[in-house]
């Protein structure tokens, strides 16, 4: 556990997505969970000896169930993105593994079967303030990665919680991408958030040659999937464009056999779901306010 501001705590030892934390006079809020419910019970055990308030807080970053299938285990009220909630409503209450393998962490954790879904408590739309007694935690809405995807910031610590907009080193999740967004939110970091430390959920602390690498990957995936689609192109025509998109990484032999499931399958998805859109994608309902603010 690293402490990279005062009261801001940072952990990349579990299975899973990595974490952060704030330890604030009214409480602890906790930024994603691991993906085993004994590790969940390590982080929020090693947090409770930096003394902070009683009231806890779960935020989750999207609906990836790397970042979201350990969150019963932390036992407390769960604040996400609206969209996420969604996906979480059509969910069965059971966790049962037939999720396509796409190259996730909770693949490799067999315990994960079985494991029951915990669903967010508080949504938000647009943007959201947590005021616990410390810095000011805001909340905004940044789709990409999937429609509900959201960043933690702290203005006053130059400190940025980015979850899966960024990853370096490896190809992105896409199932649920949307493209465009996904360079619009590539573009506001890139240009408004140079003076911050940005971390992402995957790769840890990252750069703007990092962003922008990003940007260039994903023009790449989206001229390439544009030119399927204008074929009518079968979903599984994206195997022929898996080995180019690769060569954009710098990765260890012994991740190639994930690495291509992980685009594999999220490009299939991808190009299925711009072929035959459904209408719960296309009409989400959205149901709270814009600009709230919670207080404890």
């Amino acid at each position: 556990m690293e402490e990279i501001r005062p009261s801001i705590y940072y952990e990349d030892a579990f299975l899973g997505v990595n974490l952060a934390a704030f330890i604030l006079p009214h409480g602890t809020i906790y930024i994603d969970a691991p993906l085993k419910a004994e590790d969940a019970r390590t982080w929020r055990s090693t947090l409770l000896n930096q003394r902070g308030g009683n009231n806890r807080l779960l935020i989750l970053l999207d609906s990836h169930i790397d970042r979201t299938l350990g969150a019963k285990a932390f036992d407390c009220p769960i604040l996400a993105h609206e969209r996420t909630a969604s996906v979480f409503r059509s969910r069965p209450s059971v966790f049962k593994g037939q999720t396509p393998e796409d190259g996730s962490d909770w693949e490799g954790y067999v315990d994960s079967i079985g494991t029951r879904w915990a669903v967010p408590d508080i949504t938000f739309t647009d943007q959201l303030s947590l005021h616990w007694g410390g810095p000011e935690i805001r909340l905004e809405h940044h789709p990409g990665p999937t429609p509900g995807s959201i960043w933690v910031i702290v203005p006053s610590e130059n400190i940025l919680f980015i979850g899966d907009t960024v990853v370096a080193n490896q190809p992105p999740f896409l199932a649920n991408a949307d493209l465009d967004a996904w360079q619009q939110s590539l573009d506001d970091l890139a240009t408004n958030y140079r003076r911050f430390q940005i971390y992402s959920s995957r790769s840890g602390l990252i750069t703007l040659q990092e962003i922008r690498h990003q940007q260039t990957f994903l023009k790449d995936v989206q001229k390439r999937l544009e030119r399927l689609i204008n074929k009518n192109a079968s979903p599984e025509s994206v195997n022929k464009i898996i080995p180019v998109l690769l060569s954009h990484f710098t990765f260890s032999k012994e991740k190639e056999e994930v690495y291509m499931k992980r685009l594999q399958n999220g490009l299939y998805e991808y190009l299925l779901r711009r072929n035959q859109p459904s209408v719960e994608e296309e009409e989400v309902e959205i149901g709270e306010a814009n600009n709230d603010s919670f207080d404890s």
